[in-house]
């Protein structure tokens, strides 16, 4: 996960923009101001290069803190326009807790504290609740979260323009709730790996600059905010209420009958995304607000890939026939986003074309997520691609 990593897999996955993460961390903030030089106004790119990816200064910021008798853990991403606003954030959030421990430090400070001392740095910052609706790290989560921003910040939920849906929620279920109206929904997923990054994206039309991009999230212009680029939300790790060590998933409506509680182990359920968007929306599911940003739903190519091979995603026939396809075709969201049928058919096996097809139109079935486990893609019947493929490959 270094900045040349990054840079690369940037390119081939077809991102402009990517936030550099962690930059609360003194080493990983050392290595930015060592490896990168400014760009457009507000955004940096790789020193002696000619690469075309453009780097935003953002960071994650783990609040642990009680409030009204509860302990509350939220999770927030800092977008920063300059280095100068990182080193005040950073000398004021250190004199708090230990930022050498973790790339997303824990601190004891209520979310509203945070947000004041972000803002006071400096106005053009933005704070963004990040993976909004996760059960344990969240400003909605069932585990530890509240029921409104303005619980959560008070008076400083004027300056709260914007949530992150995360994986486990899409804008649709977000639009159940009419208090969301007013903030922007945006989808940029930690990576975790280089190969995973894009898994969520935003996609403007706007002048590349940090000015632009933040105040078309701000304002919230579809002219200028095009979509978002979406997991679907069933193969998020928090969809559908569960217990992962007893290997139990089950649907609000299900977990409702059995009173929440585990009919393995009689333990509490851990209660899902879906469940917490039901519980506190005020609309019917399929609500769609006027002049909401639209979003697109997408499985990552290595995924579909696997899915038909019948192979695991690390593998060297899958990543062989990724490889292909971006040496072909361009980026990884061209593919997915953009390609005909056509030059998808002349450039893989038309199973695989058929599979990214079926993706785009949104005919797959997803076995839910649940309590951290991952849910699963099925883009082909059971016995519908694999025998065709391995005849291929052998003949």
């Amino acid at each position: 996960m270094d900045l040349e990593a990054l840079d690369k897999w940037a390119k081939i996955k077809g991102i402009k923009v990517l936030g550099t993460g962690d930059f609360t961390h003194p080493e990983w903030l050392k290595n930015l101001k060592e490896k990168l030089e400014p760009a457009e106004t507000g955004l940096f790119k790789l020193k002696n290069s000619d690469g075309q990816t453009r780097f935003i200064l953002t960071s994650e910021i783990s609040c642990i803190y009680k409030k009204s008798d509860k302990v509350r853990k939220i999770h927030i991403i800092i977008f920063a326009p300059s280095f100068e606003a990182v080193e005040k954030i950073n000398a004021h959030l250190s004199r708090i807790g230990n930022l050498k421990s973790d790339g997303r430090p824990i601190l004891g400070l209520d979310a509203k504290e945070l947000a004041k001392i972000v803002l006071n740095s400096s106005p053009d910052c933005l704070v963004v609740p990040a993976h909004a609706w996760t059960p344990w790290f969240s400003i909605f989560g069932s585990k530890s979260g509240f029921n409104a921003i303005e619980e959560c910040f008070e008076e400083y939920s004027k300056y709260i323009y914007a949530l992150e849906t995360g994986l486990s929620s899409d804008p649709a279920m977000n639009w159940q709730l009419s208090a969301l109206d007013k903030v922007a929904l945006i989808s940029n997923s930690d990576a975790h790996s280089p190969q995973k990054i894009g898994r969520e994206a935003n996609v403007f039309d706007a002048e590349v600059s940090y000015s632009a991009i933040i105040e078309a999230i701000k304002t919230r212009n579809p002219k200028k905010f095009l979509y978002t680029i979406e997991f679907f939300p069933e193969e998020g790790k928090y969809h559908y209420d569960g217990h992962r060590l007893c290997g139990i998933f089950l649907s609000p409506k299900e977990s409702k009958k059995y009173n929440n509680i585990c009919q393995n182990c009689g333990r509490p359920l851990t209660i899902g995304v879906l469940n917490r968007v039901a519980e506190l929306a005020d609309r019917a599911e399929g609500f769609k607000p006027k002049n909401a940003i639209p979003f697109k739903s997408l499985v990552p190519l290595v995924e579909i890939i696997a899915e038909v091979l019948g192979r695991g995603v690390g593998t060297k026939e899958v990543d062989k026939n990724y490889q292909n396809l971006i040496g072909k075709l361009g980026s990884e969201f061209n593919i997915l986003l953009s390609a005909s049928r056509e030059d998808l058919k002349s450039a893989t096996l038309p199973e695989i074309a058929e599979g990214i097809i079926r993706v785009r139109e949104g005919k797959i079935f997803v076995e839910p997520g649940y309590d951290g486990v991952y849910g699963k893609v099925h883009i082909f019947s059971k016995g519908e691609q694999r025998m065709p493929i391995k005849q291929g490959l052998l003949f």
